[in-house]
């Protein structure tokens, strides 16, 4: 870590110089310690000790703002807990903001007074962005996808060549010459953008939106130049990198004049791009943003498409990514499509907008200095996994889809991981049948 400086110091209270920003102000300032807030945390369950209750983080932030920017801070810092900002608090900070907070939001409704936990936690690694402090390996995936568009650094032609042959499996799959995963095309109704790791390592995932467009007659297309809906720099809190990559995917929208964009599963993109892309462009968009969550459970509603529950008969339960149920809103779209996609559906308990984190969310898939502690976490959300019974584990995020993955190795879970288009994908009854009352298919 680079030795703190007089200019670093000045940079990074800037952003906590709240000036006309009230929420800050407020946030800051309205923890009574309670405690209430430690039981909702997964780093305090699994690891239970006091710098990891959620109120400790807002404390350590608080204590900064009052030291700079207070008038007693300033004249009589021990008198109100007032903090210097040196190496020794940048190493704590660094550790309990990045290697010990998801950003899920889960304490926030569990605080007593309603305190925007994770949003001070955000403004805390906002001020280490600042200061040049984002753990290297988180750093090293938003520069890959500064340079290349995409954070794995999957190159266009490698894209392309994927695409081909997921587009060959389609048109067996649904046993039609004509079907096809339509690139670059401009003026389409719908422009669908992918987690990078879907065509790395998960392409079944682009095959299972792939045949549900075709089934709906949608018009779509893929952009090869820029399709990923992740930005891990809304992890890092630097704003300006995380303006940049809202910016190629906003720019390509626009360049293929698409109506509507549609985010892939990604909890942590939907929000990056949807909610807080605005804010980083200083503008409003003029297409429409919606998740894939909402357009499957809108072709299932419209009769766009027909699922039958019979083909899909082991046991699904659902884990909710933090970012698109309890700070996006998107919980009941899911259930509305897993009761008529499969045929036994049973939840977590809690489950919703109460869910636990996975672990795996606030980059700590991209940041390796704290596995261990990642993993150990997750134990809590492999427990509730083998809780339900289920052999099928449905999220609609790809970075839950990877950490729910290492926690069936490593705690021998026996599940299958699914997302939601997979899920629609596998129960999808062909264009030529229809499901009767009994959910038995009939040649029509």
């Amino acid at each position: 870590m680079e030795k703190l400086t007089k200019e670093k110091i000045k940079q990074g209270l800037e952003v906590l110089d709240a000036g006309m920003d009230g929420k800050l102000f407020t946030h800051l300032n309205s923890c009574v310690h309670c405690g209430l807030c430690a039981e909702s945390c997964i780093y305090y369950l699994a690891f239970p000790e006091g710098k990891f209750i959620p109120a400790t983080k807002v404390d350590l932030i608080s204590s900064i703002y009052r030291r700079y920017i207070t008038f007693t801070g300033k004249v009589v810092p021990g008198l109100v807990g007032a903090r210097k900002l040196n190496d020794e608090t940048i190493v704590e900070i660094t550790d309990l903001f990045f290697g010990a907070c998801t950003m899920c939001g889960r304490c926030v409704p569990h605080c007593s007074i309603g305190v925007d936990i994770s949003y001070l936690v955000r403004k805390g690694r906002q001020m280490l962005a600042k200061m040049g402090y984002v753990p290297e390996s988180l750093q090293s995936t938003i520069n890959t996808a500064l340079k290349t568009g995409n954070n794995m650094g999957i190159t266009e032609q490698e894209f392309i060549e994927t695409l081909k042959w997921l587009e060959d499996d389609l048109r067996f799959e649904v046993n039609d010459d004509t079907a096809c995963i339509p690139l670059n095309e401009k003026g389409r109704n719908i422009i669908y953008t992918l987690n990078p790791r879907e065509p790395k390592f998960f392409p079944l995932s682009i095959s299972a939106m792939a045949k549900i467009f075709h089934v709906a007659g949608e018009s779509w297309t893929l952009s090869t130049q820029m399709y990923d809906a992740t930005n891990y720099a809304y992890y890092s809190g630097n704003h300006d990198e995380a303006g940049i990559i809202t910016q190629y995917l906003f720019d390509e929208i626009q360049n293929l004049e698409a109506k509507t964009c549609v985010l892939a599963e990604c909890g942590h993109g939907s929000r990056a791009f949807r909610w807080e892309g605005p804010n980083y462009l200083k503008k409003e968009y003029p297409f429409e943003v919606i998740t894939s969550v909402e357009i499957l459970a809108n072709y299932i509603r419209e009769g766009r498409i027909k699922v039958d529950p019979e083909k899909i008969t082991e046991c699904v339960t659902l884990h909710d990514p933090c970012n698109l149920a309890r700070t996006g809103g998107i919980w009941k779209e899911q259930r509305y499509i897993l009761r008529r996609s499969v045929k036994n559906f049973v939840e977590m308990a809690p489950n919703g907008i109460d869910n636990l984190c996975c672990g795996g969310g606030g980059g700590q898939l991209a940041m390796s200095e704290y596995n261990e502690r990642r993993m150990k976490t997750g134990e809590l959300k492999a427990e509730q996994i083998r809780k339900t019974g289920a052999k099928i584990v449905v999220t609609p995020c790809h970075n839950c889809v990877d950490q729910l993955t290492q926690l069936n190795i490593t705690f021998k879970l026996g599940v299958q991981i699914k997302t939601i288009a997979e899920i629609v994908a596998d129960s999808i009854v062909p264009q030529d049948q229809k499901v009767i009352s009994k959910n038995e298919s009939v040649e029509v």
